[in-house]
């Protein structure tokens, strides 16, 4: 509104301006212009029809000052009231409202900063006003995350060098596969690498009064300690499907499986985050 509105007006009283102070019309007519659009660019109100009501009052040689505000700023009103009229009919308003900002996204303030510096080393005046283009920002940032969601998979970003346990390995075998690893789960797998359980770290040292040298010595099998409903994924699901499952299901590994049901894969919360920030040309090296 603001520059429709201050936009024709300036650019008329620039006209009608050079009309009187200056002789010839081809002379005031590139002043005209020249100077409504600079009024403009310090007003923020940049319009390119701003330009032509001063090139008009030129050539018509208007000399009234009322003239900018009636009927030009006048009709501006109208024109602009008309509009938002429209819009309100429509259920379409203006500005457009803007996307709730996702988490994985720049706050408000790093981002109006991040604006304020782009445009300054851009070093032109931008004919939007700084909420609308902070939205529009904000709405590319979240269509460029949800485009990367559905096209990357579980087999882009899924660690191949999976360790995995046997169910009649014991304790000790697991504990110490774990420690060497610096890892906190093991799949559990038969001989054809399907996975039958998960078990922990946790898992492992269930009882409080064990000491964990003596964990280490355990005999006990694996199988006796695994958690037999284990949640897996294929390798060919999108990584949009992930984030239910780790965000609701309080889930931190997820085995990986191939067409066949077997282990092929594991996928953690880290290599989830770390999907979503890197480069997309990059998650699916």
């Amino acid at each position: 509104p603001w520059s429709v509105i201050g936009g024709n007006t300036f650019g008329t009283l620039v006209g009608i301006a050079c009309a009187v102070w200056i002789g010839p019309p081809w002379l005031a007519a590139g002043v005209a212009v020249g100077g409504a659009i600079a009024l403009m660019q310090q007003a923020r109100c940049l319009h390119p029809p701003g330009g032509a009501a001063a090139l008009l009052a030129v050539l018509t040689h208007t000399t009234d000052w009322r003239f900018a505000f009636v009927p030009v700023a006048l009709n501006s009103a109208l024109l602009v009231l008309g509009a938002m009229s429209w819009h309100a009919a429509t259920r379409r308003p203006h500005p457009a409202p803007q996307p709730a900002a996702d988490a994985v996204l720049p706050n408000a303030d790093e981002l109006s900063s991040a604006i304020d510096a782009a445009v300054a080393r851009y070093g032109e005046v931008l004919d939007i006003d700084r909420t609308t283009l902070r939205g529009l920002l904000e709405d590319a940032q979240t269509q460029a995350y949800q485009q990367r969601l559905d096209s990357v998979r579980c087999s882009d970003i899924m660690r191949r060098d999976v360790q995995s346990a046997r169910p009649d390995e014991s304790v000790a075998q697991a504990l110490l596969r774990l420690e060497e690893h610096g890892i906190k789960a093991l799949p559990v797998i038969d001989k054809h690498r399907q996975v039958i359980g998960i078990v922990t770290a946790a898992d492992l040292r269930i009882d409080p009064d064990a000491a964990p040298s003596a964990m280490r010595e355990s005999a006990m099998p694996v199988a006796a300690r695994m958690t037999r409903q284990v949640r897996v994924v294929s390798e060919t699901r999108h990584l949009s499907e992930l984030i239910p499952l780790f965000a609701g299901s309080g889930h931190h590994h997820i085995p990986v499986i191939d067409a066949s049901a077997r282990l092929v894969g594991m996928i953690t919360q880290s290599d989830v985050m770390r999907a979503l920030h890197r480069p997309s040309q990059q998650a699916t090296d």
